[in-house]
């Protein structure tokens, strides 16, 4: 206590080693966080608060040491007399290990000896029992001989239960309490003495405190701690303290006697004896011993139910059967250690076998059976087995009936299996799975299990398998570093259920899915062998006994049958009945007591955490999901290669066991309770499963792999593909996931260059839509320049996007979130300029170069480019409308646009034969020079640049030299006509009809189509409104005659010689004309003008001559003799009529050619009419006198070509021949004109002198017959130049005229020709002529 005087530091610390062990550590801390106050009035009163705290320390101590109570030892015990022995180690050591058998006292009397030297005043004697029902009644009976109530001096806490007060000195527990405790006080400070009992049974719980305590006591040099243990291996106890000092207690013991009575004893007379009837007859024997109370030690709860059923149906006098066992109410207990009359029976677990002291006992039975927690190492399951104890358990149990006097013990199995038992039971820890272990250690936060100083330190290896156990259940999070953070919450639910971690998780599990009841059932089935057998002598009888069980698509399923067929089987059938039932049919009788009994204590388990067990059946989904998150490492898919092979967890291959349901048809999917290995991996217990199950139950374990990142338009998102593997086993083989989630850096630059960069987007976004056009004018210059270096890169764009887009876009979802807010504070922020879209390299490529248009007079075509080398259109292609195609000149297309002139140029220079080409080398560099000095489309381009290079070089070069073919197609335009279906001529009605690079040969190809086309459009245009309005709103009157038939007489006006109008934008021309129908004549379009003029010649001949009132050719006729018409009859057209309707045709040509030609209105029609049929008849008399004569010179040339026949001659003969079909053939007199004539006569003169003189002139005839073929072969040349199907003009027709007069100048020189004519002059009117 303070004396009044200021408390300083020193004279404080000079006191707290008197205090209690936690007040000590407390105010400790105080006193040093003291030291560090500057201040001396702030210091000084800390100090005074400390020094009242060390007063209140001090008067508890003083408390605790005047309570404590008198000390004293029943002489009776064994312990008793080494009392002082014990004392004095436990004083001198920090470590003391007293052995003595059962029956020493040292339980009762070593936390009294403690007392004695003083401790639990500082702090509690803190003294361990293995059970809770021992803690209680060691409680009971300390603080009996200490004469203090229960519950001051002496307490006890067990769980659920707490009677420790402030003024408690001896502190009775279960080591599960410890083992709490240690969590929240790591150096046990409530603690100056820990007692261990029991340790012999090597607990895990017991080894746990003992390596925890191996680490705590050089840290706690004031704890004592005292080991107390049967004489079984004291020595392992002391080398783990340091060679701790070992005081050994002998029991008190009295003789006692053993006798075996074997279950099946040889001779027997009933061979279904079990265990109960066993200890019956073993009760009856002892009934004849004299008085005294039997104990018999059993494995488990139901078995003490059965047995107490059975002795108290035999109704023995005097005798009273009491249960004892861990779970009965403390009353029932207490019964045991009550004094009574008469015999008593105990039916006890191994609890009695070293924890309780049972008074009174004399008599002991041992089935020798107890129920061991026991690691499987082949199913990886941790069972609790019935089997056998080991002799330092039967010697125990033994034991118990020499406390008194002497006893008998009967042991009901023989001898010799006595003898061949283990000494001594395993450790918990080396017969426990390490997963077990591991979780405890952890949930009791003992840290790393590989460092901990464990009496027996298991193997690293089973140490990692138990580490990946617990992970793959969900129970350790082994990614936390901190060991004290890895529980998980269902890892400390797992650590509450005394299962094994498998079957504990399938419990949890079974809870959330509404099927903990049949789980159980399942799970309790695994921790046992399989109750049914099958002999090796009668497989056949009990496959077929068991057959009714199975279920095809579960063999966990057919523990559910074997259950519910076993309940109904005992609740029909008596006890002797039931175990017959079983034998026939091939259970094991003890198995299925043994499957009770632990279903039974799961329950209880489960139900003291709250776990509710369903009342409906489940549905097997629900089963199997729960079993299958016991069992994530052995799952199995069907290999498609091989029968009956599986893939397992970490790449195992597995087969399903012939005994299982599932071999004859295996599923892809399976789980297996365990693998079996013989000569090969065997899944024993198997069920069928959807691999969907695996997923949601292993996400903590599953592997998952993407592949193929790639933007999906209409996700707007980046997908790809997940494969999902468990252990190496794919659960999912390939599924689309978003990927932005897992991968959003990449998803984010795919979602840049695929939605925005490449536009493969479908979004509303105005500036998505603005930068699309502006990309599409720089993409179309490209195409019209034929550059891929004008538009920048996809880089640059990415850039632009990236810089301004936050990194958590990762979508079209992301974008559109982001944007909405983002364009109302900035909304240019994404938009292109133009400017930035070009690259400095192609600055100067204008679209002036390119343009979109080509004007051709009024015409105005689109114009197109494309960029795709071998492609038909490659290059630059004109759009015409077709009803304007029969407008379109070839003229200035040659010279091509702008921006490809001097490309084309270059080409062409390029062309020119090597003779001439060396001379413009580089060709680029002269085409430069051309265009510098020319004015373009002024004339054909090929003439131009003929005479641009020679005037550069002075080499001559002809247009014809260059070889076009050379060029190559993308410089050459391409002609493309539409048919614009639609008024407007939209786009979207435009029909492509045909497309080339030659103009003419597309315009003879849609001929007709033109035609049509222009009759189509001015139809259209007569059934408008009067008024077609075109610039300045001018009116036109609609033009247009119609378009007749049928017409005999000048009834349409004045025809126009053009008509204009106008078609989606172009001027439609039309070319009118009557036309010749033979009977009559009609009014026709036409869509060139030449056309329009032979078609008109012919229609107005026509008109004339149908309205000519007498037939000039009949009155001819008359006037002719029978001689002339003779002659007349041999002539090419078949018949005189015929020849007299050629005349006639011919002598109106050249009335109505005298007269100006065809007219175009009625006025002029009638004054040609007149004058025509006033000479028409003369006319025609004429004619027919010429063509007489002109007849008679063919027939004579026919006479003479027939007999001129020498085979040397024939080539000449041959071109006389040819001549004189193409002189004279049906309709020659109209084809070649009536003024022709006397040519013709001509003609056919040179021709006769020709075959007169050819036989003797034959060598000089053939060399000017070559001449001839020669020109003959220009004129056919020029012809081919001029479009098919369109009149050839005048001067071409003149040429084949003048090759007849060189024929006469040849063959007939005498005869003089029309005009001076030779092969030059040809040559020259050729080349004059040629378009």
């Amino acid at each position: 206590m303070s004396d009044g005087a200021a408390p300083t530091l020193p004279s404080l610390l000079k006191r707290l080693p008197e205090l209690m062990l936690r007040d000590q550590q407390r105010l400790g801390r105080r006193i040093d966080g003291a030291r560090r106050i500057r201040k001396p009035e702030a210091r000084a009163a800390v100090l005074a608060e400390i020094a009242t705290g060390l007063d209140e320390a001090e008067l508890r101590v003083a408390q605790r040491r005047a309570a404590m109570p008198a000390v004293s030892y029943p002489q009776e015990l064994p312990v008793s007399q080494k009392k002082d022995e014990i004392l004095a180690a436990i004083r001198d050591h920090q470590v003391v290990i007293v052995a003595g058998e059962t029956g020493s006292g040292k339980t009762t009397q070593i936390p009294k000896i403690c007392l004695e030297l003083g401790r639990g005043v500082q702090g509690l004697i803190g003294h361990t029992q293995p059970r809770r029902i021992a803690a209680r009644t060691v409680a009971e009976r300390v603080a009996e001989e200490l004469k203090t109530p229960l519950g001051e001096a002496v307490g006890w806490k067990v769980r659920f239960t707490d009677q420790v007060g402030d003024d408690t000195l001896v502190k009775l527990m279960t080591d599960g309490i410890l083992l709490a405790e240690i969590q929240t006080d790591r150096e046990l400070r409530q603690y100056d003495t820990i007692i261990i009992d029991e340790a012999h049974e090597r607990s895990l719980n017991i080894d746990f405190i003992l390596g925890y305590l191996a680490q705590l006591l050089p840290r706690r040099p004031d704890l004592k701690v005292v080991i107390t243990s049967a004489t079984i291996d004291p020595e392992r106890f002391s080398r783990h303290f340091g060679d701790a000092p070992i005081v050994e207690v002998s029991g008190r013991t009295y003789p006692v006697e053993v006798r075996y009575r074997p279950l099946l004893e040889e001779g027997g007379q009933d061979p279904d004896r079990d265990q109960i009837t066993a200890i019956c007859d073993a009760v009856d024997e002892l009934q004849a011993e004299g008085p005294g109370d039997v104990l018999v030690f059993l494995s488990g709860e139901r078995e003490i139910r059965d047995t107490a059923d059975a002795l108290n149906k035999k109704n023995l006098p005097a005798t009273e059967v009491l249960p004892l066992y861990a779970r009965l109410s403390h009353a029932e207990q207490h019964r045991v250690f009550q004094r009574h009359t008469g015999r008593r029976i105990v039916l006890a677990t191994n609890v009695a076998e070293t924890s309780l002291t049972v008074p009174g006992i004399k008599y002991v039975i041992d089935p020798g059976m107890a129920r061991i927690s026991r690691y499987s190492f082949r199913t990886k399951v941790q069972r609790l087995p019935i089997e056998p104890v080991s002799q330092a358990s039967a010697n125990q149990r033994k034991g118990r009936c020499g406390r008194t006097s002497d006893g008998i013990c009967i042991r009901l199995y023989a001898e010799d299996d006595f003898l061949t038992r283990p000494e001594f039971t395993d450790a918990e820890i080396l017969r426990t799975n390490l997963a077990s272990v591991i979780l405890q250690m952890t949930a009791a936060g003992l840290g790393d299990i590989e460092k901990f100083p464990f009496i027996d330190a298991p193997d690293r290896r089973n140490i990692k398998d138990g580490v990946d156990l617990l992970r793959e259940l969900g129970a350790l999070d082994t990614a936390q570093q901190d060991t004290r953070k890895r529980l998980t919450p269902l890892g400390r639910k797992l650590s509450q259920l005394p299962v094994d971690p498998r079957l504990a998780r399938m419990v949890l599990e079974a809870e959330r899915n509404g099927c903990v009841r049949e789980v159980m059932v399942i799970a309790a089935a695994l921790s046992i062998q399989d109750p049914r057998e099958r002999p090796s002598d009668k497989q056949q009888q009990a496959d077929q006994q068991h057959a009714r069980f199975k279920d095809e698509a579960s063999d966990f399923l057919a523990f559910l049958n074997l259950w519910g067929y076993v309940r109904e089987q005992q609740k029909a059938l008596s006890s002797s009945a039931f175990r017959r039932m079983c034998r026939s049919e091939f259970l094991n009788y003890l198995r299925i007591r043994e499957w009770q009994d632990i279903y039974s204590q799961l329950r209880t388990v489960a139900k003291s955490m709250g776990v509710h067990l369903n009342e409906t059946d489940a549905a097997p989904e629900h089963i199997h999901t729960s079993l299958l998150s016991g069992l994530l490492s052995h799952i199995g898919l069907k290999d498609t290669d091989a029968k009956n092979e599986y893939l397992g967890a970490r790449s195992a291959k597995f087969a399903v066991f012939p005994g299982s349901a599932l071999f004859k048809k295996p599923p892809r999917w399976v789980m297996s309770a365990e693998l079996v290995e013989t000569s090969r991996l065997w899944a024993r217990v198997n069920a069928r499963i959807e691999p969907e199950w695996i997923e949601p139950l292993a996400q903590h374990l599953v592997k998952r792999n993407y592949s193929e990142p790639h933007w999906e338009q209409k996700m707007a998102a980046v997908m790809a593909y997940e494969r999902v593997t468990l252990y190496g086993v794919p659960i999912v083989a390939q599924r689309k996931v978003n990927y932005g989630r897992i991968d959003p850096e990449v998803s984010r630059d795919l979602f840049i260059r695929n939605a925005l960069v490449e536009g493969d987007w479908r979004t509303h976004h105005q500036f998505f839509h603005d930068n699309r056009k502006l990309l599409g004018e720089v993409e179309e210059l490209e195409h019209r320049a034929r550059r891929r270096d004008i538009l920048v890169d996809d880089e640059t764009l990415f850039d632009f996007y990236d810089q301004r887009i936050p990194a958590d876009v990762v979508s079209g979802a992301h974008f559109d979130s982001w944007w909405k807010k983002q364009h109302r504070e900035d909304p240019d922020l994404l938009n292109f300029e133009h400017s930035m879209l070009i690259n400095e390299s192609a600055e100067a490529v204008t679209k002036d170069d390119y343009p979109d248009s080509w004007r051709q007079g009024k015409l105005k075509f689109k114009v197109t480019y494309q960029f795709e080398p071998g492609a038909d259109a490659d290059g630059v292609t004109v759009h015409i409308p077709l009803q304007v195609l029969n407008q379109v000149a070839s003229e200035g297309f040659d010279w091509q646009i702008p921006g490809l002139r001097e490309q084309l140029v270059t080409e062409l220079i390029r062309s020119l034969p090597k003779p001439i080409r060396r001379n413009y080398v580089p060709a680029p560099n002269f085409a430069a020079r051309f265009l510098d000095t020319i004015v373009p489309l002024q004339g054909a381009l090929t003439t131009s640049l003929a005479a641009g290079l020679q005037r550069m070089v002075g080499v001559p070069v002809e247009a014809a030299d260059f070889d076009l073919s050379k060029v190559p197609d993308h410089l050459k335009i391409t002609f493309r006509v539409y048919d614009a279906a639609s008024k407007s001529g939209s786009a979207a009605g435009r029909r492509k009809l045909a497309e080339a690079k030659d103009l003419e040969a597309l315009r003879l190809q849609l001929k007709p189509k033109t035609q049509a086309a222009i009759s189509r459009a001015f139809e259209q245009a007569a059934e408008r409104p009067g008024k077609d309005r075109r610039g300045g709103g001018r009116e036109t009157p609609l033009a247009g005659p119609e378009q007749r038939t049928g017409l005999t007489s000048w009834t349409v006006g004045t025809l126009p010689r053009t008509f204009e109008t106008r078609r989606a934008g172009q001027p439609v021309k039309a070319y009118p004309a009557l036309v010749d129908e033979d009977s009559s004549v009609a009014v026709r379009l036409f869509d060139t003008e030449a056309e329009q003029l032979s078609a008109m010649w012919a229609g107005t001949r026509r008109l004339i001559l149908l309205n000519i009132p007498t037939n000039p050719a009949k009155f001819a006729q008359d006037k002719l003799s029978n001689q002339q018409k003779l002659a007349l009859s041999r002539n090419p057209h078949g018949s005189i009529a015929a020849l007299f309707e050629d005349c006639v045709t011919a002598a109106a040509d050249r009335l109505i050619a005298a007269r100006g030609g065809p007219v175009w209105d009625e006025e002029s029609f009638r004054k040609l009419f007149d004058a025509v049929r006033a000479d028409l008849v003369e006319a025609t008399l004429k004619t027919i006198q010429q063509v007489q004569e002109v007849l008679a010179a063919w027939q004579a040339c026919e006479r003479r070509l027939k007999a001129t026949a020498f085979p040397s001659l024939l080539p000449s003969l041959a071109d006389v021949k040819e001549q004189l079909a193409a002189l004279i053939k049906p309709g020659f007199v109209t084809t070649h004109g009536a003024k022709r004539l006397p040519d013709l006569m001509r003609y056919l003169v040179a021709v006769d002198r020709r075959l007169t003189q050819l036989p003797t002139n034959a060598e000089r005839d053939r060399s000017r017959m070559a001449k001839v073929k020669e020109m003959q072969d220009e004129y056919a040349w020029l012809l081919e130049q001029f479009p098919q199907g369109r009149p050839v003009p005048a001067a071409a027709r003149e040429i084949r005229w003048m090759i007849e007069e060189l024929r006469v100048s040849y063959f007939a020189h005498a005869l003089g020709t029309a005009y001076p004519v030779s092969d030059k002059r040809i040559m020259k009117a050729v080349d004059a002529a040629a378009p």
